[in-house]
């Protein structure tokens, strides 16, 4: 039997050097991590590799009953078990079961609303690094018993070595036992570990189920880097209906042009079964907030009756006399033990069961028997993670000969997304005939002080903690009246990347692209010329696009909208509308900007903000143009759980008929895309990182003072609206028009753009970038690979014809394009992608 390593050790030279038992327990894979390039893939975790559930659940239970016997009785009965989140959750449930009275914690990466920290720490060699310490009851990890701390590998000792110092230091103890399947730890990282317990007084014993370790050769990391970027996207190393590379944005590839799709469903539907396990009431459906004896009690006695309700969903033997369906129990990242639990109780029923659950992890996957991730399923996440969403990942699901997959989640996780087309319900029927679904509650601490009512609304009394809007001039270089933003300052904190950084690290997957900020784009003189020629050339034809739009959101909407603008795109259009409501009708309206982020959602905090202080049925969401659409669906998707709201934006442009109200559905050249912070009020594209950003922050911005001398934000506005009495006959004529037009969207573009994607071979709609104001932002914020221009578009292109130049992109002529132009985003890109003066390569 070929060895699951041996791909990795051939192409790598990396050695597994040990325990007789090593190539049995441990395999080989390449991760997408700029930290460490192998993976110690386990064949008896349940994480990677779908094993037995009873193989899964007694390799935990045999280390545990080894502390029982290292601690004695006595000591054991004393001790807490905690384990590692993600891929050791249910491993330190078994371990706290074989030692017995135990009560167990695992640590998360899941923050959950008014629990207390009980502490955290960093795994540094992680793709995702800090851990949360959550539990229910304070003194569960303040006592001064043994601690005992549950890894899948003991590699080098920091993630333990991090932990015990960060709980030593509030909750002194005397002894500590580390307890893993393999400990790979170096000599040094032996030698190490000792003197960190002489330096803290205490004993740390150590517990493996095999010993070794990983030789790994000079170079390993550039070569394995280098094996992933050649083998990635190949043939049989991914889902061949994946999500998009650079993570799930919520506008669907999958989804028809038009009609416009229904709004994700809030009910299960689409290919599977649904089944109601009876999990019995109050009982945590797995340790994040602690599990103690008797809620394994409880668990012990409700698996029977669950495990014959998942079997009645089950497919029937093909034959009488024929063997059993083979089924896959599927968890979801930390929800592990519960799964686990659910397919021992299968099994025990004599059920042909494997096991294993979807990770975080990024994995490259090779279709070889010396490989151990042979295939992989890519999917969005569906659980709302406070990071924000991503790609997640099922390994070795595809193509295992599966009867059926049992898809256990917890209720965080039962989200829209888990339903949507490109969702894990959907992949996983592309590959599994029978498909159930098992939903778990999700466990809510009893939280210290809180009101007995569970459901008491929470946004009144957050709303009112929230701070008033920021207004110029101490934030943008807008009058104070014209705008108020819903955003946190972050001018002082150093957030910009150099352009081919970015976008390497964004379809990656290192990076979310609200989490940093390019390098404002300065312009030549030769670019401001054609700024302020644009601008004089459009300006009226803008100022009617800005009369029509407010005038139909006057006539359909409400007669006092409080206009909220898309930060930043949309602000300058929201001022012009409140100037034009004004001027026109003597109207004060009301105009706040908020964040909105493509795959993240809009911002939460400031919903609740204009609910405490505005009806939401006023509220009128304003964006400059539309591409192809994906902000439109974030918004209706974003929105869905504020009551009122409309889920509409009213845009000046609407070249890829993505919504009804809108001023022109010309793709015609609006001259605030032309240009950055210097023409939005000297404000920064907004930002949401979790380290700056809070659960009760707004989402985050710069104010670029030192950029005052170029600032063209007010000359802007007041350059079209000296405009609007030239075309206010023009205004009246077409608003009478087009409120007894049909309005409704066709999705044009989004057709558009999902044929240029294939016919270009980039395969990833995310990289098309439709209209003029989106191919200038490409031209100024990511690494343009190629311009595509609407034959015979003329002065509205002049400014990308520049821009194109300067950076040395082709700009192809084309017929039949329902755009002047597209900006198409360099696809795959690396440092390779670009020469050293960061211009774009030539197609290939």
């Amino acid at each position: 039997m070929v060895w699951t390593g041996t791909w990795v050790a051939e192409r790598l030279g990396v050695e597994l050097i040990g325990d007789e038992a090593l190539p049995a327990l441990l395999g080989l894979a390449l991760r997408r991590n700029p930290k460490r390039a192998h993976l110690l893939v386990s064949s008896v975790l349940g994480k990677h590799v779908p094993q037995r559930p009873s193989v899964v659940y007694g390799s935990g239970l045999d280390l545990g009953r080894r502390v029982r016997e290292l601690l004695g009785d006595e000591e054991a009965a004393r001790s807490v078990v905690l384990g590692y989140a993600e891929t050791a959750t249910a491993l330190g449930h078994a371990v706290a079961d074989g030692l017995g009275p135990a009560p167990y914690l695992h640590s998360t990466r899941r923050p959950v609303a008014g629990v207390v920290r009980a502490g955290g720490f960093e795994e540094s060699h992680s793709h995702a690094t800090s851990h949360l310490l959550l539990p229910e009851d304070p003194k569960l990890l303040a006592g001064n018993g043994p601690l005992v701390l549950v890894d899948d590998e003991f590699s080098t000792g920091n993630t333990v070595l991090n932990t015990i110092r960060a709980l030593h230091e509030d909750h002194p103890r005397e002894r500590y036992v580390v307890v893993a399947l393999v400990d790979m730890r170096s000599a040094a990282d032996h030698d190490r570990l000792d003197a960190f317990a002489t330096e803290i007084g205490a004993r740390i014993d150590l517990i493996a189920g095999a010993a070794g370790t990983v030789r790994l050769p000079d170079g390993v990391l550039e070569k394995g880097q280098a094996l992933v970027a050649e083998h990635e996207g190949a043939p049989g190393t991914q889902d061949p209906a994946r999500a998009p590379e650079t993570g799930p944005a919520r506008d669907v590839p999958g989804l028809p042009a038009a009609p416009p799709p229904e709004p994700l469903p809030s009910a299960p539907r689409g290919p599977h079964v649904r089944v109601e396990l009876g999990w019995p009431g109050g009982l945590p459906d797995g340790g994040r907030h602690g599990f103690t004896t008797e809620h394994r009690e409880r668990l012990e006695a409700a698996l029977p009756t669950m495990a014959d309700t998942i079997a009645l969903a089950l497919p029937p033997a093909a034959r009488p006399a024929g063997p059993r369906p083979r089924v896959l129990v599927l968890g979801c990242e930390e929800l592990m033990y519960a799964p686990l639990r659910l397919g021992t109780a299968l099994e025990a029923a004599g059920h042909d069961v494997r096991y294993s659950t979807t990770t975080r992890s990024p994995v490259l996957a090779v279709d070889d028997p010396g490989y151990a991730i042979r295939t992989r399923i890519v999917f969005p996440a569906h659980d709302d993670p406070a990071d924000g969403p991503g790609e997640r990942y099922a390994y070795n699901v595809a193509g295992a000969g599966f009867d059926a997959v049992v898809l256990v989640v917890d209720s965080a996780a039962d989200t829209p997304f888990l339903y949507a087309p490109d969702g894990l319900l959907a992949r996983l029927a592309a590959h599994v005939p029978h498909v159930v679904l098992a939903v778990v509650p999700s466990y809510a601490p009893r939280v210290t002080g809180a009101p007995e009512a569970p459901d008491t609304p929470e946004a009144p009394e957050r709303s009112s903690m929230l701070p008033e809007p920021l207004r110029g001039p101490a934030f943008s270089s807008y009058a104070p009246e014209e705008v108020g933003w819903l955003l946190q300052d972050l001018s002082d904190v150093e957030l910009e990347a150099p352009t081919e950084e970015r976008e390497e690290a964004i379809q990656s997957g290192g990076a979310h692209y609200a989490e940093s900020l390019p390098v404002e784009y300065q312009p030549s003189a030769r670019y401001q010329e054609l700024f302020h020629a644009a601008l004089e050339s459009s300006a009226a034809r803008m100022a009617r696009a800005v009369g029509t739009v407010t005038e139909t959101v006057l006539a359909e909407r409400s007669p006092r909208p409080v206009l909220v603008s898309l930060a930043r795109a949309g602000t300058p259009v929201g001022v012009l509308m409140r100037r034009w409501a004004q001027a026109r009708h003597g109207l004060d309206l009301p105009h706040y900007a908020v964040s909105i982020v493509r795959g993240r959602g809009i911002d939460a905090n400031a919903l609740r903000w204009l609910a405490a202080h505005h009806d939401p049925t006023d509220v009128v969401f304003v964006d400059g143009w539309t591409g192809k659409g994906a902000i439109t669906r974030e918004l209706a998707e974003a929105i869905g759980g504020f009551e009122g709201f409309e889920p509409e934006i009213a845009v000046l442009a609407d070249p890829g008929s993505c919504v009804r109200t809108y001023g022109t559905r010309e793709d015609f050249l609006i001259p605030s895309a032309c240009l950055n912070s210097t023409v939005s009020g000297l404000i920064s594209r907004t930002v949401l990182r979790s380290d700056l950003i809070g659960p009760n922050d707004f989402h985050g911005a710069k104010f670029y003072r030192e950029l005052a001398g170029a600032d063209v934000s007010r000359a802007f506005l007041d350059a079209v609206a000296d405009r609007f009495d030239e075309v206010a006959a023009a205004v009246d004529t077409d608003v009478k028009e087009l409120l007894a037009t049909d309005r409704t969207p066709t999705w044009e573009g989004w057709a558009a753009v999902e044929r240029i994607s294939e016919e270009y071979g980039i395969h990833d709609v995310n990289l098309v970038k439709p209209g003029v104001g989106e191919t200038t932002r490409v031209l100024l914020r990511r690494v343009p690979w190629k311009i595509l221009a609407k034959r015979g578009a003329g002065a509205d292109l002049a400014h990308v014809r520049l821009l194109a130049e300067q950076r040395g992109v082709p700009v192809e002529e084309v017929d039949q394009l329902p755009y002047s132009c597209v900006g198409l985003i360099h696809p795959q890109y690396t440092k390779g992608a670009t020469g050293a003066d960061g211009k774009a390569v030539a197609s290939q």
